[in-house]
Order: C-alpha cells, then sequence, then structure tokens
C-alpha cells in the first residue's frame, strides 16, 4: 500500500478494528506471494476470524466423480426426518485460496440458519487448474447432486445453489448453465458479494476502494492473472457472468454486498441486470463493512447478521417449496 491509509468515517467500529489489526501484523501485500505461500496466510486467517463452529448432526466427506477425477464435497445437515431442502455452496477465495476447511464455520452456520443440506465444493484451484476448471467441478457436482438427490436425504426439487466471491461467480455461471442445459433444476440462488465482471476493475466502488479495505484492485488482478488463461477470457460469460446476453428463466436471487468492498457495484449491477430481466431478486448492501464479512462472522456481526438472512430467505422459500423473491427496485447508489 502507498503511504498511510485513510479510512472513511462510515466503516465500522468491528470493521476498522479487524483492517487496523491486519495493519499492524505486517503481512505481505498478496500480489508478492506465490499462490502455495497465499494458501497458508489464508487458511491461518480463516480459523481465527470463521468463529467457533457449530455441532451438527452430519457432517459428512465425499467424492463426487468430476471431469478430471473426483471433487470433494462436505455435506453438512441437522437433525431431519424426510427429504429436505438443500444448498450447493461454492467457497471465496478468488478461484485461487479456500477449501473445504477454510469455509467449515460458515458452512455449518448456513446448515443451521436455514434447515438445509449444505453441501460445500472443493472445486480445483488456479493457476494449476485454470478457468474454465472451476466451473467444470462446479457443474459436475450440481448435475450429480440433482440426480441423487434423494440418496442424500434432499428433496430434488428444493434445491438452491450459492457462494461467496469466486464461489458467488460459480453459482451465477451454473445456474446459468442448468437453465441452458435443461437441469438439474435449481429453486434459488445465494450470490455473497460475488465476482461478476472481472473484464474490468473500474467501476466506481473500486475506484473509491482500491485499497485499505481488505481486498483492492491489486489482489483482484492478482487472482484474475492467476485464474484466467488470457486477458480475453475475462470477456467470456461463464468467467463475467455480467456479460451475459440473457439472463432471463433463472432462479430467485439473495444478492449480498458490502458497502467497502470493490466488488459492491458488479454485484448490485448483476442483481439489476437480473431484475430486469423478470427474475425476482433481494438485494442488500450491508452498511459499514468490508468484502469477505459473512466468512468473517467470527469477528464481525455484520457476518452474522448476513447468515442469518442466508437462512430465513433459505428456509422461507426451501421450506416452503417455492421460490422467495422481493423486486429489486434499482442498485443503491454509493
Amino acid at each position: 500500500m502507498s503511504g498511510k491509509i485513510i479510512r472513511s468515517e462510515r466503516l465500522d467500529a468491528e470493521a476498522r478494528a479487524l483492517l487496523e489489526r491486519l495493519d499492524a501484523q505486517g503481512a505481505p501485500p498478496l500480489a508478492s506471494l506465490t499462490p502455495a505461500q497465499a494458501r497458508v496466510g489464508a487458511a491461518e486467517r480463516y480459523k481465527v476470524l470463521g468463529g467457533e463452529p457449530e455441532t451438527l448432526a452430519r457432517v459428512e466427506d465425499h467424492f463426487i466423480p468430476g471431469p478430471a477425477g473426483d471433487v470433494p464435497v462436505r455435506l453438512y445437515a441437522g437433525e431431519q426426518s424426510g427429504l429436505r431442502p438443500a444448498l450447493i455452496y461454492f467457497h471465496g477465495g478468488g478461484f485461487v485460496l479456500g477449501n473445504l476447511d477454510t469455509h467449515d464455520s460458515l458452512c455449518r452456520s448456513l446448515a443451521k440458519e436455514s434447515g438445509a443440506v449444505v453441501i460445500a465444493v472443493d472445486y480445483r484451484l488456479a493457476p494449476e487448474h485454470k478457468f474454465p476448471a472451476a466451473v467444470e467441478d462446479a457443474h459436475a457436482v450440481t448435475k450429480w447432486v440433482g440426480a441423487n438427490a434423494q440418496r442424500l436425504g434432499i428433496d430434488p426439487n428444493r434445491v438452491a445453489i450459492g457462494g461467496d466471491s469466486a464461489g458467488g461467480n460459480l453459482a451465477t455461471v451454473i445456474a446459468l448453465r442448468c437453465r441452458d442445459a435443461g437441469g438439474p433444476p435449481l429453486a434459488m440462488q445465494v450470490l455473497i458479494y460475488p465476482v461478476t465482471d472481472m473484464s474490468s476493475f473500474e467501476t466506481g466502488s473500486y475506484r473509491v476502494l482500491e485499497e485499505g479495505y481488505f481486498l483492492g484492485r491489486a489482489e483482484m488482478a492478482w487472482f484474475a492473472g492467476h485464474y484466467l488463461p488470457s486477458p480475453e477470457a475475462a470477456r467470456n460469460p461463464e468467467a463475467s457472468p455480467l456479460l451475459a446476453a440473457d439472463l432471463t428463466r433463472l432462479p430467485p436471487a439473495l444478492v449480498i454486498t458490502a458497502e467497502f468492498d470493490p466488488l459492491r457495484d458488479e454485484g448490485e449491477a448483476y442483481a439489476w441486470h437480473l431484475q430486469q430481466a423478470g427474475v425476482p431478486v433481494t438485494l442488500t448492501r450491508y452498511s459499514g463493512t468490508i468484502h469477505g464479512f459473512v466468512a468473517m462472522r467470527g469477528v464481525l456481526s455484520s457476518g452474522q447478521q448476513a447468515i442469518r438472512e442466508v437462512g430465513e430467505f433459505i428456509r422461507t422459500g426451501l421450506e416452503a417449496g417455492k421460490a422467495l423473491g422481493a423486486q429489486a427496485s434499482a442498485p443503491p447508489q454509493a
């Protein structure tokens, strides 16, 4: 970072304290690290910030056939009888970081709050496996869950898809793929500060929040450089779903953004385009907080609040066997 960071007075006290704590630790910039080095740091950070894991009745590891070998997944469920709704979940980490363990606490909380069976997906990471490897793994797992739902205790007609950050990107892309491939049917999508446009880092939120708020332009450029096989690939709608020509006939969406997140504008733009295409959308911007806050539920109360919102969205929609969504009238203004 260049010089002393002056942060907005609107930043909430918990987020400010966390950022100041990270500043004091003096960790090297992400762009100076190798992916292997960055993964070690991310694993340690998620363990500290993720909070105490919830105890659930079922936590099971499975391997699902994928396009390049088995894809590890982890199933989370509380006490249940009969077929339950489900959430297929893709973790964040810029397509380079993250695994089943980094998001274990978050997925446990989602399962507890929603009452759904949560299936976390350990898709292949870049740069060892560049785009579209993660997309192919995510799609393979989604198809397998749809075909094997009942043996997992899942109602195949009540399956949601979701993810945070890079995982939110994968959820949008898989929703599009499932629509175009004729299934499996998805009841709703949960997009938590999703990456929707890797072709440009020039939105208003990028310009205002370029550095100093946990995720910035340099970090996103590092992720994109590792994930994409070429700069031209950023224009592919399966890398940048905001560029997709047709967003009609997609499942109702909950889109969550953070005020102090450079991805804020593209996430809200995607919500707006979904709504314009006739998709029911609930759009919630969490004021005063930063990118990654939902996975930081152990130190940020905004993360706990968002998990409750996701749980209510899924429970109300999927438990009733119907989709829930309030229309988003327009993207919030910065």
